[in-house]
């Protein structure tokens, strides 16, 4: 009995390997219309007894505006171009400076949000931490930054129930992730902490504070120029 059971748990570790890799090297080219977050929210608000709301258009890149791009790399990832998954600094400062505060800060980077939100659950715990570095280390290692970006833009929750630049731009500004404006981008951005709690629809006084400190630190971040070939 001992040795099926170890026969049956090794044949699943090599499947999950085997079918997290094929996943990943699949949305390296395919569009995510759908994540597990979207499907938890969807439960959530039928447990609650609200009507399901699912606000998402996926959009490519080069119809997503700079502006967001450059205002979520200022407001949640700096070093993004720079590392390979993990921001180390980031990690030492937030374990020292958790020590003194009541609420955990993370230090997530961008890899490691869209790791989370395209393959695993919001809820944290240390199993689930241990497969969103697993994910983000294979997302680094087929996946462009460019393209680990553009996905986080479209799946990023940034409301009730909704998802992504495009949706956010259409409900909450009537214009298109295109066309978004450096404070209507640094306004988004200020909300991704926690959407369900600030709104870039109507933004508190802290959410116009958070705003202005992002528009300050997206004119340090540069974007990558495309190759022209």
């Amino acid at each position: 009995m001992i040795r099926k059971l170890l026969r049956f748990i090794k044949k699943v570790v090599i499947y999950f390997f085997l079918l997290s890799i094929l996943s990943v090297i699949v949305l390296r080219y395919v569009p995510v219309f759908f994540t597990p977050l979207m499907g938890i929210r969807i439960v959530e608000q039928v447990r609650d007894k609200k009507k399901p709301k699912l606000l998402h258009s996926w959009v490519t890149y080069d119809n997503i505006s700079d502006n967001i791009k450059r205002a979520v790399i200022a407001s949640e990832d700096q070093l993004f171009f720079q590392h390979k998954g993990f921001d180390k600094k980031q990690i030492k400062k937030a374990i020292e400076e958790n020590k003194k505060r009541k609420r955990a800060r993370g230090a997530s980077t961008i890899s490691q949000q869209t790791a989370k939100n395209v393959f695993l659950w919001p809820k944290s715990s240390w199993f689930r931490k241990g497969l969103e570095s697993y994910f983000t280390v294979l997302i680094e290692l087929f996946w462009s930054k460019e393209r680990i970006l553009h996905v986080y833009l479209n799946s990023m929750e940034t409301g009730e129930g909704m998802y992504g630049a495009e949706a956010v731009a259409q409900h909450h500004f009537n214009t298109s992730a295109s066309k978004l404006s450096q404070s209507q981008s640094a306004l988004i951005a200020a909300t991704l902490p926690n959407p369900l709690r600030f709104s870039s629809k109507k933004p508190s006084a802290y959410m116009l504070k958070r705003q202005a400190f992002i528009l300050r630190q997206m004119q340090n971040v540069s974007l990558p120029k495309k190759d022209s070939n």
